[in-house]
This record gives C-alpha cells, structure tokens and sequence, in this order.
C-alpha cells in the first residue's frame, strides 16, 4: 500500500475514501450502541486541532493523555498530531507516582484526562508539574473539582465543548489546521510512550510518524479487513500494540468497536457486534480457552466425553497435516519424504472424524466468537502453545505476533491464512532481524542467541536519555530487544524467553523459566506459574521453585468430586491433597519426556490464591512482573530455600 507521511494524512484519506463507512461502534451510556462514520470522526479530530491552536498549542508542544480505550480518543489523538503536538499516553490505572514523573519529565501544557477519577490525580501532582497549564476531561466533573482546578492556577475544558470551540473557530480561520496538517513529515515525533516496566523509572520511548506508519506497508497483508468490517477493540489504547492496531484497522476502513476484555462483556459485545477480529493479549485468549472447557467439564456425561474426543482427534489431525505440508518451524532436515508414506493415511482416515467434530461440536464453539469472526490476534506476551494448538483445530484461527514499545511495536506476526506454527512469523518489508551471542558475534540459523532488529520500525531514542538509548543500539544501528531467539530454517522467528529473566542456578545452569511456565500453564489447575533460581535477597539458589496461582473454579471441582472438605477457599489450598495435586501437575508438566533437563525440574512449590491484578503483579499489558511477585511473596520464597 502507498503510505502516508503522518497519521492523521492517512487518517484523512480513509475518511475521503470512506467517508459513509462506520469509523467507530461504542455503547452509549443506556446500553445501546452508536457510531461516528469517518468523515464525521475526521472533522470530530479536526475541530479540537482547532481548539488547541486558539489556546496556543504549537508543534512538538506536549500533551499528556491519560485514558482507557473509548472513541474520544483516538479523535484527541488524532486531533493534536494533525497541527504536529506529541502525545504521553498512559492509562487509568496510572499511579500518581507515575503520573508525575512521566508529565512533568515530558513538560506538558496540556493534560487530557478521562474522567473525574484522573483529574483528582493531576490536581494532587500539579505541584510537580509546574509546566501545565490546562485540563481537559472527556467526562463531566463535578463542580467542586472544578474549583480546585482553578485553585490550583488550572484551566479547566470539556472535550466535547473543546470540539464545538474548535467548530466555531475554523469557521472564523478556515484551511488553517489543514496547513498545519501539511506541514507533518514522516520523521516527526509522533508520540512519548513511557513503558511500564519491570525495574526503576519509567523509559519514555520516541516514536515517530515514520516508525509507526512503516508496519502498515505489510501487516495490512497479513491481518485484514475489508472496508466497513468491525474489529474489537478490548486492551489499554495508550499501549503500542492496541494503538498500532487501530491504525491499522483505520487504514483499511474498519470499525472501531470498544470493549473490555472483562469475560462477561467480551463475550456479550462478541455476539452483539460480530467482530471479524479480534486483538488480545495471550491472557485474553487463556481466559476464553478455560472457559470452554470449563463449560463443557460442568456439562459432562456424553457432551464433555465427545468434546474431548473431537477436540483430541482434531488436534492429531491437524499435528500430521501441519507435518505434511511444511508447516511447523523447522530447524533441520525434515525428512518429509519418509514421512508422506507414514502420515498419509492416517491424515486420511482421521479427516471425517474431524469433519464430524466441525460438525457436532466445533461451530457451536466458533459461535461464541459472533458469526463473522475471521481471526483473533495474540500479542503483546508469549502464547502458549497448547491454547495455540487448540484454537486452530476447532478453526479458531488466532495468530501470534511479536514486537516492543521500542519498534511501534510491530515486528512480525503470523498471516491468517495458511500460517507456519510454533513461531511468530517473518519479519515485516523493511526490517531487518539478526541474532547474536553475548558478545555480539552473528549467529547462524538454528542457533539461540540474543535478538536484534534494524529498520524503519526502530524508535528515535528514549526521551532525554542518550545513555538508555546507547545501551540499547549498536554502533551500525541495531536495537537489542533484550529476547532471546532462534531463526528458523525459513527465517520465522521462535522466541525463546527474555535476556533479564534467564536464571542462572549456582551449578552455572542457565535456565529460560517462560518455556518451564508455559508448560506449568497447560494443566487445568493452573491460572499463573512464576519459577524463581534465587532466593529472596536475590542470590542465585541450586535449584528452581515456583509461586503457583491455582484455577480456583477447578480446585473447587476437584475437590467435590474427591470429597476434601475445607471451611474455605484458603484453607482448601492448604490441605494436603491439594497441595499434593499441584506438586504431582507440575511434575508431570516439567519432565525430561516433556523436554526437559534435570536442572530445569521445578523442587518446591508455594500456592497463592490471590489473582493477579493489572498494576500489581501485572502490566497494562497483562504481563506477570517477577520483580513484584518477587517482592509481594518474599516469605514464600524465603520458606521455599530455607534449607
């Protein structure tokens, strides 16, 4: 595709080209749905860039926007980088510490904050900020915070007046925000992305409109939609991920559906708006999978005996058919010659079974997902391999992808139609990938090592740390992902965990814990598995323990069927048998049939029943911060080494 030079310059043509089509879908406040087509969203965007000019907003002014995933903001958004503003994006679940760091570290004038909620926030950090100078809500406040607003020297604007202001005053100026648009340039900074991370202060990630706008030439290809069709839009939109989706989903004339990836709602706005993608990180798609089988093991007798069956058949089918068309990651000589005379017939003799699960059992599960849906997208953490196995053979298709805040983020990703597994995809047009040993020599194919990336994708910098950023480029230009990887035969990349987290055990083991967690996962006991080398000061141990989050719905089933009485939930996981049956799952899990080695074997475990919360032990994006849990369960681990 011809790409633009900035968002908003492509946004503009999607809303010339489709300017009937529905932009956005998003429930109003008595249930029902409304839409906003593109031409009205464009001119929505357009009207506050005229607002901010009035109020003196110049390009590369700063803008803090600090909400969740609604259809005001991707029309803020797109209205400040049309006159060339930057956003610093962040979410609701933004702490004040965090707030007042990323605001005033970035010097915004402007705040737009969602709600009442996020507004108290900035008024209890304005002492920090000295730089701001105005609040924006996309909600109403109540009047009393109104006044401390102004107490604290702070102009206070309704988004939705903001937009009528901005009307007005194009009337009285017209072409002026549309010349500022013209003025935008591929390498101009778009955005500041603080990411959350995992130790000290937060990184404020530069992103231009060029690094953004470079994934769209191919990932269009590998993830489409047709004009009009719906996309659900579930996770935090000041995320990289989500954000980057909307964009794509924007410049190929998609809709916009906001929802939250909260079961009950996902699944109600699944078969209310009939999506035909769906973006989620992998604990999403987790969530729907153990809801499945959930359902069915409370279902029981014949119905869970044939789903089983059908769902195990399916998955044996599809194994051999992946075999016999080349479509797992290779890393070798595959020998297909031998096994085409092998695999054939039992290909053969076990299609009808699984047509007759298709049939049965399969498109009944399909249908959760609303009648359109054509393919779900799991990025943003790594996906476990069982759940991948399981959605393609019910003909879910969902596709992994991969990338960092640091490369806009999209790296690559999986096509939906006809995918190789067990990796996630090539590379997009433009990006280079390499990967390298400790001390930076070019490893071969097949060979693990640390992953690196150049290419148009790759971020300006982190905002005003020149010493961040040389620990992360290389002299010739290539970002350490901080990953570590294999390249497959055909050059697909099959990440293999994260540099920070490899653990080093005292015998010089090094150990990648995501592959020992993921596989810990599989069981149906299992929500979380955390594995730690070291103890709770930090110094490197023999032998490898887990902080174990148990399915509480199932323990709860287990429990009844095998009569274990407890007066609660809490003391339910300290019994005995409970305690034995996690022990007894996660051995079987982590065995040398498995692929294991000795030393990668879990020795003692400690079971939690506190669920993880975003914010807490988990990012935004839902990914598990070992530092935290670290942190929150030192007794435990402690316990767990003290002999």
């Amino acid at each position: 595709m011809e790409l633009e030079q900035t968002l908003p310059k492509l946004f503009r043509k999607s809303a010339e080209k489709y300017p009937e089509f529905s932009a956005q879908l998003f429930r109003t406040k008595d249930g029902t749905y409304a839409e906003t087509n593109y031409h009205d969203c464009y001119q929505k965007a357009l009207d506050f860039s005229g607002a901010l000019l009035k109020f003196g907003v110049k390009r590369g002014d700063k803008i803090g926007l600090i909400a969740d995933n609604r259809r005001e903001w991707e029309q803020a958004d797109m209205g400040l980088l049309a006159i060339g503003a930057i956003d610093t994006p962040r979410g609701c679940d933004a702490s004040e510490k965090d707030l007042s760091y990323i605001l005033s570290f970035s010097e915004v004038e402007y705040v737009i904050a969602e709600n009442e909620a996020q507004v108290k926030k900035i008024i209890n950090i304005r002492p920090k900020v000295p730089t701001l100078r105005a609040v924006v809500s996309f909600d109403e406040i109540d009047s009393s915070v109104e006044k401390q607003l102004a107490d604290a020297n702070l102009r206070y604007h309704l988004f939705e007046d903001l937009q009528k202001l901005g009307h007005e005053w194009r009337k009285e100026n017209p072409d002026v925000v549309e010349q500022e648009l013209e003025k935008g340039q591929w390498d101009d900074l778009a955005t500041i992305i603080f990411t959350s991370g995992t130790t000290g202060t937060p990184k404020g990630v530069m992103l231009s409109h060029g690094n953004i706008l470079t994934q769209l030439d191919e990932v269009t290809e590998r993830i489409f939609l047709n004009p009009g069709e719906r996309a659900l839009c579930v996770l935090p939109v000041w995320h990289a991920f989500q954000r980057a989706v909307e964009y794509v989903i924007l410049s190929q004339g998609g809709t916009l559906c906001y929802s939250k990836p909260i079961g009950s709602v996902l699944l109600q706005d699944l078969q209310k708006l009939d999506p035909y993608l769906l973006p989620a990180v992998p604990r999403v798609w987790e969530a729907v999978y153990d809801g499945i089988w959930r359902k069915m093991r409370k279902t029981g007798g014949l119905v869970y005996i044939m789903f089983r069956f059908f769902v195990a058949e399916a998955m044996l089918w599809c194994s051999i058919d992946r075999k016999l068309r080349r479509k797992n990651s290779r890393f070798g000589r595959d020998y297909l010659g031998f096994w085409w005379p092998v695999l054939v017939l039992p290909w053969l003799l076990l299609y009808p079974i699984k047509m007759l699960g298709n049939l049965l059992v399969f498109r009944k599960i399909r249908a959760m997902l609303g009648k359109n849906f054509r393919s779900g997208i799991a990025g943003g953490g790594a996906y476990p391999e069982n759940i991948d196995k399981f959605f393609w053979a019910v003909g879910v298709k969902v596709c992994e992808g991969y990338g960092l805040t640091e490369t806009a983020p999209i790296v690559c990703v999986r096509p939906i139609v006809d995918p190789v597994m067990r990796n996630v995809g090539t590379p997009l047009r433009g990006m280079q990938v390499r990967v390298v040993d400790d001390d930076g020599i070019i490893l071969g194919r097949c060979k693990k090592g640390n992953l690196q990336i150049k290419g148009g994708c790759v971020m300006q910098g982190y905002y005003k740390r020149p010493d961040l950023t040389d620990k992360v480029m290389t002299v010739d230009g290539w970002f350490d992902t901080g990953d570590i990887a294999i390249l497959t035969v055909d050059g697909e990349i099959q990440l293999r965990g994260r540099k920070k987290d490899t653990i080093v055990l005292l015998g010089g083991e090094n150990i990648e814990p995501l592959p020992i967690e993921s596989k810990i996962k599989e069981s149906r006991f299992v929500t979380s598995a955390v594995v730690f080398g070291t103890n709770e000061k930090g110094e490197d141990q023999r032998y490898l323990t887990a902080i174990i989050l148990p399915n509480q719905d199932e323990l709860a089933s287990y429990a009844e069927e095998n009569g274990i009485q407890a007066d609660t939930y809490e003391k339910l996981v300290e019994t005995e048998a409970i305690q034995k049956l996690i022990e007894n799952e996660v051995a079987e899990a982590v065995n040398s049939k498995n692929g294991f080695k000795a030393y990668e074997r879990i020795n003692k475990i400690a079971l939690i029943t506190k669920p993880f919360e975003v914010g807490v032990e988990m990012s935004a994006k839902q990914e598990i911060m070992r530092y935290r849990i670290a942190e929150i369960y030192k007794d435990k681990i402690a316990k767990m080494y003290a002999d």
